[in-house]
């Protein structure tokens, strides 16, 4: 029988507080959740009292504790690397939220450190464990559209309605591209394989910030025939779409990153003269993943894998930089 694995959670993030935290306490067959950490001792009393969990101010006093075995880090993504080779460096198993690193450099650097010590790391892209992803997968895999041609995806939402948000901030790793674009190159690499190039690529400023604010790029599948169209940023109209055009049909579904559990995908099909709308049931990709973590420490799932999966994100982002530029 697998032991529950100790896990801490390194930041009061958002994501953590609306979705991962929740989602630990629930999978009480999996996990123990341990403590948290912030570097403000409000923020930490605060999370404390909402969870009833211990808390502890300073990331050290967290990774340092000895009754730990994994990690969750909801950091901005400037603090990544830091703090994921602070965890390794002490036996920890990594969750970490995207974007994993800043540059290919890191990324590479922080999975040969894994590897080498025999722990996961994993960069939290949950949508990859919807019903939903896995059955937009077994549509293409039956050839109902033909062969693939090609697949646009985009995700982008309005500004945000703080200056000082994170996600502006270059310092702390923020941009467009690190954030919601990274989601639209996995999704890349799920539908076409690890093996694709980035051919064309832009990434746009707007005036007042530093950071990158909408972008996108075209990429080519080396040893196939199709190819990607991504589109992202912080200034528009929300979109959270995948579109798949083959040689006999086209597929269409929203919500393709984001969906709620209780939230019912659709996805629309033409074959020629038919449609069909295809009711995907409602999922919770955040237990999916966590789960996915748990088979990833007790050696049910592929390790090697996932290092390999972090370190083409992390070229493609970088590819999309340098093309960009």
């Amino acid at each position: 029988m697998n032991r529950l694995i100790r896990i801490g959670v390194l930041g009061c993030a958002h994501i953590a507080e609306r979705s991962v935290i929740p989602s630990l306490l629930q999978l009480s067959d999996c996990f123990i959740l341990i403590r948290l950490a912030s570097r403000s001792a409000e923020r930490a009393e605060a999370f404390s009292r909402k969870f009833a969990l211990e808390s502890v101010v300073g990331y050290e006093g967290l990774l340092d504790s000895q009754d730990l075995d994994a990690v969750y880090i909801p950091l901005p993504n400037g603090l990544h690397a830091k703090w994921v080779e602070y965890a390794l460096d002490r036996g920890l198993h990594v969750l970490v939220e995207k974007s994993l690193g800043c540059s290919f450099e890191e990324v590479n650097r922080l999975n040969d450190l894994a590897e080498s010590r025999g722990l996961v790391l994993l960069e939290n892209f949950q949508f990859r464990f919807h019903r939903q992803m896995s059955r937009v997968i077994d549509i293409l895999k039956s050839g109902e559209l033909g062969e693939l041609r090609a697949m646009r995806s985009s995700f982008g939402f309005p500004p945000f309605p703080d200056a000082s948000n994170i996600r502006y901030d270059s310092a702390l790793g923020g941009g467009s591209l690190l954030d919601a674009g990274a989601y639209t190159l996995k999704i890349s690499q799920l539908i076409l394989g690890l093996d694709i190039e980035v051919l064309a690529a832009n990434l746009f400023r707007t005036t007042g910030h530093e950071v990158d604010i909408f972008g996108g790029a075209h990429l080519r599948q080396q040893g196939g025939n199709a190819f990607s169209q991504v589109a992202f940023g912080f200034d528009q109209q929300y979109q959270c779409n995948l579109e798949l055009w083959g040689s006999r049909g086209h597929l269409f579904t929203d919500r393709i990153f984001t969906a709620p559990p209780g939230h019912t995908c659709k996805i629309s099909i033409e074959t020629g003269p038919r449609k069909k709308v295809i009711e995907v049931e409602p999922d919770d990709h955040f237990q999916a993943m966590l789960r996915h973590f748990y088979d990833l420490i007790q050696g049910l799932a592929d390790r090697k894998r996932e290092y390999l999966e972090n370190r083409n994100q992390s070229r493609l982002i970088a590819d999309v930089f340098a093309m960009a530029n």
